[in-house]
């Protein structure tokens, strides 16, 4: 499925009433939640509440018991992970997922799929249409790794590499396909304070090219980066709204926040 044209008077993407259950478990209850044009969209709440759950349906790796997934208005009725780039969006996952045995280069490349316009066995014949795809590729992909300021461990092996670095060579991957709607999995996770910063701040850069959807669990970066926040607890929308209502939302206070945020 192509990515349909975007129109800024609706929602870059939505699940609407989504309903997930495992077994006799309801993972997430009749949850809604829609991304605007160029806004950090954040997804927070305690442990357990179905933030990751919510995540995998954004991406594909689970399908609903109910609900809708749209992009620009548009139903996609059979959303799976390898649909992603096609509908102009890119994703991190708290894993990482880099491939140990190739460089930092050829593991980004591969986030390139969308802009590659030769077929498999052209590059795999190693015909001139795939070797110009390759070099053009290789160049977004060196691009993307300088913009986020690694491009010097571009020849490395992601094991030999500091996990902060890590991090954002698994971001250079999901960025080179040029993505219009970004959805990062807990981005901040062993990430030291000003690390954190920084990450917040290329966050927020993004957004003059993209919409961001994040799940995440550090209140400092939720609250630096992200322009609207929903909550969850056991599976459902407690909360939803600008940073600084959330945080005085005497439900969400009681579920998560606390003073954690307060002081």
């Amino acid at each position: 499925m192509s990515e349909p044209e975007p129109d800024s008077s609706e929602s870059v993407f939505a699940l609407s009433s989504i309903t997930v259950a495992f077994g006799g478990i309801v993972a997430l209850s009749d949850v809604s939640v829609s991304v605007r044009p160029g806004e950090v969209l954040g997804v927070i709440g305690p442990n357990g509440a179905g933030k990751t759950t919510l995540f995998n349906v954004a991406c594909g790796f689970v399908t609903p018991k109910s609900g809708t997934v749209t992009r620009f208005g548009r139903a996609i009725p059979r959303h799976r992970p390898h649909g992603l780039a096609a509908l102009g969006m890119g994703r991190t996952l708290q894993g990482l997922g880099l491939f140990d045995r190739m460089t930092v280069l050829d593991n980004v490349m591969i986030g390139a799929d969308r802009l590659a316009r030769a077929g498999f066995f052209t590059g795999l014949l190693g015909l001139p249409a795939g070797a110009a795809d390759d070099r053009a590729v290789r160049e977004r992909a060196m691009e993307v790794l300088t913009e986020l300021r690694v491009d010097a461990y571009a020849d490395r092996l992601p094991p030999s590499l500091p996990y902060a670095v890590r991090k954002r060579v698994a971001l250079a991957r999901a960025l080179v396909g040029r993505p219009s709607l970004l959805l990062l999995d807990e981005p901040a996770s062993g990430l030291s304070g000003d690390e954190m910063d920084e990450l917040g701040e290329l966050i927020r850069g993004l957004t003059e090219s993209m919409s961001v959807m994040l799940v995440e669990h550090h209140m400092d970066l939720v609250m630096s980066v992200c322009d609207r926040l929903v909550v969850l607890d056991f599976g459902k929308v407690i909360a939803s709204g600008a940073p600084d209502d959330v945080r005085e939302d005497p439900a969400v206070l009681a579920a998560y926040l606390g003073n954690e945020v307060t002081a």
